[in-house]
């Protein structure tokens, strides 16, 4: 399959990547690539396997799933790393961002300690006031008020928005190279959402972060994704920029995803399904699309049709 990003280098590549949960194939032939700096948007539904991906690029999925294909960073090919190779990429180079800030932080042990805990399992080497400096830097660096005196505050004590801040200083404390966000907005109201997108950007431009940003909803995607990866039932059904995506998209689910963004000609009196969501695709989808094969409909657009 010829690559899908034209122009770079790839620091991220996934090649006809499956993942099988007994017979349950959850993901099917995907290939993916990311080039250094850049932020891909990979949407769809729940169940599409979207977040089976990124945790497969990251090795943490359950023993009993099976994975076949190839997934690459910088060249080496993360599938055949050995377990101790694998742990000092994860965290260092690449990071992860988890959903649900208001459950992922560890409501025992104060922030700066565990922002300090994802600094010393890669940087052994450093003295205790050098990691604590590492960690008000990070702090800092995600808008944190007061970084020295919160440092020993526990979970309880921050805002929903805080919090997913304080996961975002434990992703970025060692500067990794590739950020997977899986659905970092979702459990936020739209106001800490707009400032959570905003400082991922400020993040991204900063310390030159590529980013895979996972979600459901294209609205977010939008704000955030140079190129917007579209996914159903474990297949990738489009690929191309953001602009062409929401100008000029060529797949059925990808129109009727974007029929589903509320707007302000949205007829209220209808649920959104009517209104051209994915529930309301019927028979628009052609039988046969799981079959079809992408095709490159012009430079750097893909799509299964």
């Amino acid at each position: 399959m010829p690559l899908l990003y034209h122009g770079a280098v790839a620091l991220l590549r996934i090649d006809n990547l499956n993942i099988c949960f007994g017979p349950t194939q959850a993901v099917r032939g995907l290939s993916l690539e990311i080039a250094p700096g850049e932020s891909l948007g990979l949407v769809g539904e729940s169940g599409s396997g979207k977040s089976v991906t990124a945790l497969a690029i990251l090795r943490l999925l359950d023993p009993s799933a099976t994975i076949q294909g190839q997934i690459e960073f910088e060249g080496q090919d993360l599938l055949s790393l050995d377990p101790e190779a694998m742990h000092r990429l994860r965290g260092r180079q690449i990071a992860m961002i988890f959903q649900e800030p208001m459950t992922a932080l560890n409501p025992v042990l104060p922030v700066g300690e565990q922002i300090a805990e994802a600094v010393r399992v890669h940087q052994r080497e450093l003295s205790r006031q050098q990691v604590r400096e590492k960690v008000l830097d990070a702090m800092h660096a995600v808008a944190l008020p007061n970084p020295a005196g919160r440092y020993g505050d526990y979970p309880h004590q921050f805002s929903g928005g805080q919090r997913q801040r304080i996961l975002i200083a434990m992703a970025i404390a060692n500067r990794p190279r590739l950020l997977i966000a899986d659905e970092p907005t979702t459990a936020l109201d739209v106001t800490v959402q707009a400032q959570i997108l905003d400082l991922l950007a400020d993040l991204r431009e900063r310390f030159g972060l590529a980013m895979l940003f996972i979600s459901h909803d294209l609205a977010v995607v939008s704000q955030v994704a140079d190129r917007v990866a579209v996914m159903r039932r474990g297949l990738l059904l489009e690929q191309a920029s953001r602009q062409a995506i929401f100008h000029e998209p060529l797949h059925p689910y990808t129109r009727s995803l974007l029929a589903a963004v509320p707007t302000m000609r949205t007829d209220l009196e209808k649920p959104l399904a009517m209104a051209g969501g994915p529930r309301a695709l019927g028979t628009q989808i052609p039988t046969d699309w799981t079959e079809a094969p992408l095709r490159e409909a012009a430079p750097g657009h893909w799509v299964r049709v």
